[in-house]
């Protein structure tokens, strides 16, 4: 049997900004748990609503949420240090750093625990708890202390262990967008990646996409070299982007070790029009096919988060994920 959930993040509501209390916010996720509820996913997601920044809008919350608390760690860049992030890769899409790093980094006054207790009583359906990887909090920032890229994640890796390793949630997910993009850092990017990992006893899944930055397609590249890579995560399942992907590149993902279970996406985000039910259960025929049969598939979901979308649209979208997977499935 196949399963439904969200990758994480959810259109914040027009009124959340204006209403920045505790109270407020609670609200607005419960609101987000129930409209998920009534949409019967089995496997659901607060919508990473408490990391909103009205001052990083673009990016949820997914990255400055992170670095900005670190020991180490200086969110107001120079000159001279936006100077030297462009002539990153990362800058073909974003122009300033997240953050430099001008000190050996810590945990500071970043606490993940208190963001789950916040939300992990709100409701009795599963949960994931969803964050961001080391490798691409990595790439969004300036290193001015460790001199090597590999030693800034595993710094960053260490932290969020620690902080992974009181969270009691069903399921561990870590999202890294920026490895299809530099293939070559697959080593180290795996190995900070199971770092984080080995903290929990929590289902582990990984989302790997190749961005989604104002709704647009942000790395080059395709699942084929990222083989290797996907086959070294210690993790229970993968969430990965199908929807927009080709089917030649699809059908690579069937040689990803046999033990590890996939989440095809199966929802263009990065598409207002609402797929049907019939499509999806076509999408996750389809995939079946490419990846080596239906067995192989633990999860369909969207191909991202939902957080540049309406919420109209959205909710209309995990309606129809959760139909066209029953279609698939011959549920009544």
């Amino acid at each position: 049997m196949i399963s439904t959930t969200v990758v994480g993040s959810y259109p914040i509501p027009a009124w959340l900004p204006n209403a920045r209390s505790i109270e407020g916010v609670r609200d607005a996720v419960l609101a987000v748990l129930k409209i998920q509820e009534l949409a019967g996913l089995d496997v659901i997601s607060d919508g990473e609503l408490s990391r909103f920044d009205v001052n990083h809008p673009e990016t949820n919350g997914m990255i400055d949420y992170f670095l900005a608390p670190l020991d180490g760690i200086d969110v107001h860049p120079t000159r001279k240090d936006i100077d030297e992030f462009r002539q990153s890769s990362v800058a073909g899409y974003r122009k300033e750093p997240a953050a430099m790093c001008r000190g050996p980094i810590g945990e500071g006054q970043l606490n993940l625990r208190r963001d789950w207790e916040f939300v992990r009583d709100l409701t009795s359906t599963p949960l994931k708890f969803t964050c961001t990887g080391p490798h691409m909090l990595t790439k969004v920032l300036v290193d001015q202390h460790y001199g090597d890229a590999e030693a800034v994640a595993m710094a960053i890796a260490e932290v969020l262990r620690q902080q992974i390793a009181s969270i009691d949630a069903p399921v561990i997910q870590l999202d890294e967008a920026n490895i299809p993009g530099s293939p070559d850092e697959a080593p180290w990017a795996a190995k900070t990646l199971n770092h984080v990992l080995s903290a929990t006893e929590a289902e582990k899944a990984v989302h790997v996409c190749f961005g989604n930055y104002g709704g647009q397609t942000i790395q080059k590249g395709d699942w084929a070299k990222l083989i290797g890579y996907l086959d070294a995560i210690e993790a229970d399942y993968l969430v990965l982007e199908c929807a927009r992907r080709p089917e030649n590149e699809i059908a690579a993902l069937g040689e990803v070790r046999s033990d590890m279970g996939l989440g095809i996406g199966v929802i263009d985000i990065k598409d207002n029009q609402v797929e049907s039910p019939e499509e999806i259960a076509r999408s996750i025929e389809n995939i079946a096919k490419l990846v080596g049969g239906a067995e192989r598939i633990r999860y369909v979901h969207p191909d991202c988060g939902f957080w540049m979308l309406k919420r109209n649209v959205a909710d209309a979208k995990m309606r129809a994920l959760v139909q066209g997977r029953d279609l698939f499935e011959g549920r009544s």
